[in-house]
């Protein structure tokens, strides 16, 4: 479709899509295959990754929060996106950090709930927020969310030498904090 101007040129009208072909903000012309593989990474792995940012952050909400936010910003990217997985991991746990840095500043509510972890878990749990955020990632990232030391680098936007390095010092840590408990 085309339309005269003032100078007889022709220009192309740029034909809007209708409202109603519009999922929230998300274009229909996205790629069926960020689609599918968002669809998929959610199916496989969306508890996973919420129980991998819980156990990072403390906080049921952070969690939720941060893996929806990393879902909605892939929708939002699209085809730029090259590992979704990957992506999709590095920015929940991106996001995570952020929500905790934000709520350091704010005074904690306490939070009546009927979850009730075990005295072990509650241990190591208080244990793992001790540890500065890389090593916590790392840890976290490593051994409950079994990626490797690339995938765990990745996620971190670190180097898997930076990363070993966390470990080592997150494990040291961690032993030390849990003989003091006992």
């Amino acid at each position: 479709m085309t339309t005269r101007t003032a100078g007889s040129r022709r220009r192309p009208v740029k034909v809007r899509p209708e409202i109603g072909s519009l999922p929230g903000s998300v274009s229909t012309q996205m790629s069926v295959g960020i689609r599918g593989d968002l669809e998929r990474l959610y199916r496989e792995q969306g508890d996973r990754l919420w129980r991998a940012v819980f156990l990072y952050s403390g906080d049921r909400e952070i969690a939720g929060d941060a893996v929806a936010e990393a879902f909605a910003q892939a929708l939002r990217r699209g085809e730029a996106i090259r590992s979704v997985d990957r992506w999709v991991w590095a920015v929940a746990f991106r996001v995570a950090a952020g929500l905790l840095k934000e709520r350091r500043r704010v005074v904690p509510l306490p939070q009546s709930g009927s979850y009730e972890p075990t005295a072990e878990m509650a241990e190591v749990t208080e244990a793992l927020r001790k540890l500065p955020p890389k090593q916590r990632g790392a840890i976290v990232l490593r051994y409950y969310a079994d990626c490797s030391l690339k995938e765990t680098a990745a996620i971190l936007d670190s180097t898997a030498a930076a990363v070993g390095v966390h470990l080592t010092r997150a494990r040291r840590r961690l032993r030390t904090l849990l003989e003091e408990s006992e």
